[in-house]
């Protein structure tokens, strides 16, 4: 029995040291990426491919990026992931995936010197050299590294199907004829010309969002938000935004849409940007992840947070609700022409009849939307993408737990470990990659 006892507790302090050695190492080697990659001073992700292939560095210095992150790949393999610690194993998956795509780039920028390009097209990615793989690149890097376009575009395709059919459930509902229904929506009813009532429906809108917050959230103390009317010209063509600490409505002496007013302050404010953003300023961060900013999962969740109007006190008539379908089938329909425009070398042309095919009464921002998608490719799909995998988390959550199935917690989880690429947030839920 004592011989037992002290084989047991010799293996016991081997495997101990062991691990100690290890997890001092990972250390070591995670101070050195931080190191390593500061020093290289990689230029961070734009949202034109034009400026991202602008940013592309000399020869000399795509090969010291491609030395170190082969050399960092090599070096990841040397740990056994499962003897980290949990803030080290969040850390090795970091590394490990900024690693597999920057390599992904640098093969890119590689052939994107040899081809000797001296001009950018600005008529879209799809026609430059290796513009597809450019295109798989950034859909890689603003949505997730397991997608590809024509997952993405019947994803798309299927995103649009839903929201068509939520739109024709409320018309439905309204009990009028579709000409009607859509006749209707241009009452003067629906509309602001007011500045101060503009401000005024926003300031209802806080006040009724932190009076029910707590029916989905275990609710944290974030900045105060103020809500300010927008001045920048620049961004005029969207509702509103959201900057450090304030909503700002856009109104340019222009009917202003109460339809839009509900999702828009949950998507920019609370329980969106403001909050998610607020509660991730304030993660404790290692100095690996304090590298990163994942703005995919930011515009999926700010994306999620509309469909919880109703439970926080919005969404009172049906015609609130279809404010957020009405700009839900907009994100949807650009999904699939996102990967058309940008993989599938769709024309402006092909563009504007699927876009009016899908969205009534929009015709005037069609070719606005085009135009973003082709310079900003990838971006648009981050909105959809990340909502619905919050909505499959939850729901997969839902069944498996049953009654017992808190909201409230599933939200922290999703929020509390800061900004994190989609597959690492499914790790800490359910400890695997989910298919």
């Amino acid at each position: 029995m004592k011989k037992t006892l002290f084989c047991v507790i010799s293996v016991w302090l081997i495997m101990s040291t062991v691990c100690s050695y290890a997890q001092t190492r990972f250390s070591e080697f995670s101070n050195q990426f931080v190191k390593g990659y500061k020093s290289l001073k990689i230029p961070g992700l734009q949202l034109s491919y034009a400026d991202n292939l602008r940013a592309i560095q000399s020869a000399a210095n795509i090969e010291r990026q491609y030395v170190f992150f082969k050399g960092i790949q090599k070096g990841l393999n040397i740990f056994k992931r499962e003897q980290l610690l949990p803030a080290e194993k969040t850390d090795y998956d970091l590394i490990g995936y900024e690693t597999a795509l920057n390599l992904e780039r640098l093969d890119l920028e590689k052939q994107w010197k040899s081809s000797a390009a001296d001009s950018i097209s600005q008529t879209g990615l799809y026609h430059l050299p290796n513009g597809k793989k450019w295109y798989v690149y950034f859909l890689k890097r603003w949505v997730a590294v397991n997608v590809n376009p024509d997952s993405i575009f019947e994803f798309g395709l299927e995103q649009v199907k839903k929201v068509k059919q939520h739109i024709e459930n409320i018309r439905i509902s309204s009990g009028l004829s579709e000409p009607a229904f859509y006749k209707h929506l241009g009452d003067d009813s629906f509309f602001i010309t007011n500045r101060a009532m503009v401000q005024e429906r926003f300031e209802k809108i806080k006040q009724t969002v932190a009076k029910n917050l707590s029916n989905v959230f275990n609710v944290q103390q974030v900045p105060a938000l103020s809500i300010e009317q927008g001045r920048d010209e620049a961004v005029a063509q969207t509702p509103g935004y959201y900057n450090s600490n304030t909503f700002y409505y856009n109104y340019f002496n222009k009917p202003y849409n109460k339809r839009q007013a509900d999702w828009l302050f949950i998507h920019e404010a609370i329980p969106g940007h403001h909050y998610q953003s607020s509660i991730a300023a304030r993660v404790t961060q290692s100095p690996v992840q304090s590298l990163f900013y994942y703005l995919g999962f930011s515009e999926g969740w700010a994306a999620y947070t509309e469909e919880l109007g109703r439970q926080i006190g919005l969404y009172q008539t049906p015609y609130d609700e279809l404010g957020k379908w009405e700009w839900d089938i907009v994100r949807s329909v650009r999904v699939p022409l996102d990967v058309a425009l940008n993989y599938y070398g769709w024309s402006d042309e092909q563009a504007l009849a699927f876009w009016k095919k899908n969205i009534y009464g929009q015709d005037d921002i069609a070719m606005r939307e085009i135009n973003r998608m082709k310079r900003w490719p990838a971006q648009v799909v981050t909105y959809k993408y990340g909502a619905a995998k919050i909505m499959a988390w939850r729901a997969i959550l839902e069944k498996q737990e049953g009654l017992q199935f808190d909201i409230k917690a599933f939200h922290d989880k999703v929020l509390n470990g800061g900004s994190l690429p989609f597959f690492m947030i499914e790790n800490k839920l359910f400890g695997k990659t989910l298919q």
